[in-house]
């Protein structure tokens, strides 16, 4: 998520009492979960083991609640909750509006656009030319739809990311989503599907890209070019599929993985772990047909075996 206007790092200090160590004349422009920032970004950390691998990203500003070495070219903000810093300024810039009309006047929507009866669309939504909404359909706050697009009925777009953080006395409290879905010129979603908006990034479906229905998409998950998604297929936060992949039938995908340009995942698979692009997937955990089929062969084989033991 970037910020209307880059806020100075010592405003930032003051605001929320906070130490600053490194560069005191840094900006932030925006703001983001460790696994999308960008220079310039605002990035938190509250777990002393992950101190490093943030202090390593692309973020710009830091928020911790302890003490580390700076790098250069970077401002680390030591505060007692990083995480309540964080949410704050979300929150800041992207409070929460609930809808009051159907279609909200702060929505941009081509004139060549067509929206059925029931669909709602909120504000800052901006949808292309001769793309087509179909009835009761939902788009949240903050979604780019392209032009040609066609999303079938009741779908939800841009729902709040399913992302918690967990406290020490075990009660879960929710992030304010603070990112957007952007859908592609060309794209087609059918009935029943559910694309999560990111944390603070984007959640992305990429140009020419064609989703069955009753599919879901985790928060921040970013789809490629031309991909090809079969009914049922549910994909984890923050996963990547390259251009050009095609998952079949109740695909299951994990958080935080990739799959390479044109893979293909048969029907039924759970997909554990990154896959190379370039070949095809089978089973679960998902591997290479081949060697996949050879290990059910050879599965078949051990009460004959056994027997003649």
């Amino acid at each position: 998520m970037k910020f209307p206007q880059p806020i100075p790092v010592n405003e930032l200090a003051q605001r929320f009492n906070a130490r600053l160590i490194g560069d005191n004349t840094l900006h932030a422009t925006g703001i983001n979960e460790i696994h999308k920032v960008e220079a310039g970004d605002i990035a938190f950390s509250d777990a002393p083991k992950y101190f490093q691998k943030t202090l390593d990203s692309a973020a710009t500003v830091i928020l911790l609640n302890a003490e580390a070495d700076c790098p250069p070219g970077k401002a680390i903000l030591i505060v007692d909750d990083p995480f309540t810093v964080y949410d704050t300024l979300i929150r800041e810039h992207r409070p929460f509006e609930p809808a009051t009309t159907p279609v909200s006047h702060r929505a941009q929507i081509h004139p060549t656009a067509v929206i059925e009866p029931g669909v709602v669309i909120a504000a800052n939504v901006s949808i292309g030319a001769h793309s087509y909404i179909q009835a009761n359909t939902y788009i949240g706050e903050y979604t780019t739809i392209g032009d040609h697009v066609c999303i079938g009925p009741n779908c939800i777009i841009g729902s709040d990311a399913f992302y918690f953080k967990k406290h020490a006395d075990g009660r879960y409290q929710k992030w304010r989503s603070g990112g957007r879905v952007i859908i592609e010129d060309h794209v087609d979603i059918g009935a029943g599907c559910t694309i999560n908006k990111g944390v603070s990034g984007d959640t992305v479906v990429g140009e020419g890209s064609k989703l069955d229905c009753q599919i879901h998409l985790g928060h921040g998950v970013v789809i490629g070019k031309h991909c090809l998604l079969a009914a049922q297929v549910g994909i984890g936060g923050k996963t990547i599929l390259e251009d050009n992949v095609v998952l079949y039938g109740q695909v299951g995908v994990i958080q935080a993985v990739r799959i390479g340009k044109g893979a293909v995942v048969l029907a039924g698979a759970g997909v554990s772990r990154s896959l190379e692009g370039g070949k095809t997937y089978f089973g679960g955990p998902a591997d290479e047909v081949r060697t996949k089929y050879r290990e059910i062969a050879a599965v078949k084989q051990l009460p004959d075996l056994i027997r003649k033991l």
